[in-house]
């Protein structure tokens, strides 16, 4: 299918050879860009226990907690204390507070997922360094929506994405206003409270495991899941760029909150991190970006985007280690080159 891609060649720049080495990554035959060490879970289930590399993970930058855990909790915080309807408000199903929802969702996804859009391939200021695939978004390929995948992976995101998640919210909302969920305090339980708030990454991750390896069975692949596989190369917008299926699928993680005391706090957090999460995830970049400086991306990902059947999680709960569909490495480092630095690593073509 015809699409935008760029000029950038394998030995841009080079003088290693085919075997050389960097120590930002390699790229192969056909300038697909890979890190410069194989992907491994995070130090949870080892044996014997590592409780310095676990304590380091969980506080270092980067890390379980920092950046992006933080950046999330924060987002819900602002979202609480300024943009959420009173809930006295939710008693009765109105447009009024419903639209000021969807409005504040809409507002996000812009925000994140146009952000990173914005910043890696409009201004492009990465250039092409640490870029998985040397293509950029696809234009003129029928196979998307408008012919267009940025296009595309917007409808979707936004017109499904964003309508279902907000739903979620407001069925939640509605049903904490005439207390028909199980609640709780943070003034009275601060301890619980706490340990559930760092859960929901967790959860998050198991509950996408099980939904993702569903909608891998062949009938609902061809139904529902190949709208999301369009995206052999994604990029900010191909996160949330679902079926409404799969949308309803994805945000079910939130219905826990219907079983399991929570505090409304509990719920943004997971339905946001669910929402705004897989745009830095679904980049097509690998961080440390903007000079070094950002973690983002997420190569373990990204390959189940290349491959299909492998990396159906993500690299906390190692479940495709368990059931034999974990994959490490995009190809043999006997295959790849050293990538460009610098400059010619910026180059880009329209």
């Amino acid at each position: 299918m015809p699409s935008e891609s760029s000029s950038l060649k394998p030995n841009d720049g080079l003088s290693g050879g085919a075997s050389a080495k960097s120590e930002i990554g390699y790229l192969n035959a056909r300038g697909e860009w890979k890190p410069p060490h194989a992907i491994e879970y995070a130090p949870i289930f080892v044996w014997p226990p590592k409780p310095f590399n676990l304590l380091k993970w969980a506080l270092s930058y980067p890390g379980f907690l920092w950046p992006w855990n933080s950046v999330y909790l924060l987002i819900t915080l602002v979202t609480w204390f300024w943009f959420q309807p009173d809930i006295s408000r939710c008693v009765t199903l109105k447009a009024d507070w419903i639209g000021e929802i969807l409005l504040r969702n809409i507002a996000l996804l812009w925000l994140v997922n146009g952000g990173w859009h914005l910043l890696l391939y409009t201004l492009k200021l990465q250039g092409m360094e640490r870029k998985y695939s040397p293509k950029w978004q696809a234009k003129n390929d029928p196979k998307f929506l408008f012919k267009n995948q940025v296009y595309d992976n917007i409808f979707w995101s936004c017109a499904s994405g964003c309508v279902i998640w907000t739903a979620y919210e407001v069925l939640y909302f509605w049903a904490a206003a005439h207390k028909l969920v199980p609640y709780v305090s943070w003034k009275e339980h601060p301890i619980y409270c706490a340990v559930w708030l760092c859960l929901i990454p967790f959860w998050r991750e198991f509950h996408f495991y099980w939904i993702h390896r569903a909608i891998h069975a062949p009938w609902l692949y061809k139904k529902v899941h190949f709208l999301h596989h369009k995206n052999v190369n994604p990029g900010p917008w191909s996160g949330m760029a679902m079926h409404p299926v799969e949308h309803l699928l994805y945000f079910s993680v939130v219905l826990i909150h219907f079983v399991v005391p929570s505090h409304p706090i509990h719920l943004l957090f997971n339905s946001q991190h669910t929402a705004l999460s897989p745009g830095g995830g679904h980049s097509g970049f690998d961080g440390p970006v903007f000079n070094d400086k950002v973690p983002m991306g997420s190569y373990f990902h990204y390959l189940h985007h290349r491959y299909i059947n492998c990396n159906f999680g993500e690299s906390t709960l190692p479940f495709d280690k368990l059931f034999g569909t974990f994959r490490k490495e995009l190809f043999d480092d006997s295959a790849a080159v050293a990538p460009a630095t610098g400059a010619a690593a910026k180059t880009t073509a329209e």
